[in-house]
């Protein structure tokens, strides 16, 4: 009988630091999050929102959790030797993901953050499917994700019809 060989050092190393990479992309996302909504303005801040709204104070530690899974999800997939496609998906979140904070609340434009997490609402899925191919746990992990986002889909669509 056989054993198989553990794979050697370097590649557990490199394992590791795609890990960090994922983990440094996701938190720049949230980095960028967190700079558009320090500096949102009084008349976002005068906005009027729906009644289910959530409090603000739950946006920080939301966004974490999420793009760590985000994060994990990337990495999963990224051990599977991951194809390009895949990747391309996960990419294009990354970045709609990263623009939609700023435009919300830095730029005050609601009507482009809602097209571009209309986007996202389509995008996510697809990265889900081709994630699922290689990797279940890696789509599974976006889940939490997807619906987070729909949720704040709903929640700019009632900002865009209120105000």
């Amino acid at each position: 009988m056989s054993t198989v060989p553990s794979p050697p050092t370097h590649h557990r190393r490199l394992r590791w630091q795609a890990l960090a990479g994922f983990i440094a992309m996701a938190a720049i996302v949230g980095i960028v999050a967190g700079l558009a909504v320090a500096t949102r303005s009084e008349t976002h801040n005068a906005l009027a929102r729906p009644s289910w709204a959530p409090p603000g104070w739950l946006y920080g530690p939301m966004w974490s959790v999420l793009l760590l899974l985000v994060a994990f999800a990337g990495w999963f997939y990224w051990r599977t030797d991951g194809e390009t496609r895949g990747f391309a998906f996960y990419g294009v979140c990354l970045l709609l993901t990263l623009l939609w904070t700023p435009l919300f609340f830095a730029g005050g434009a609601h009507v482009l953050a809602l097209a571009d997490v209309v986007v996202l609402d389509f995008v996510v899925p697809i990265t889900m499917a081709e994630f699922g191919r290689r990797s279940k746990l890696a789509a599974w992990l976006l889940v939490p994700y997807l619906l987070w986002l729909l949720f704040s889909t709903a929640v700019n669509a009632a900002v865009v019809w209120l105000n």
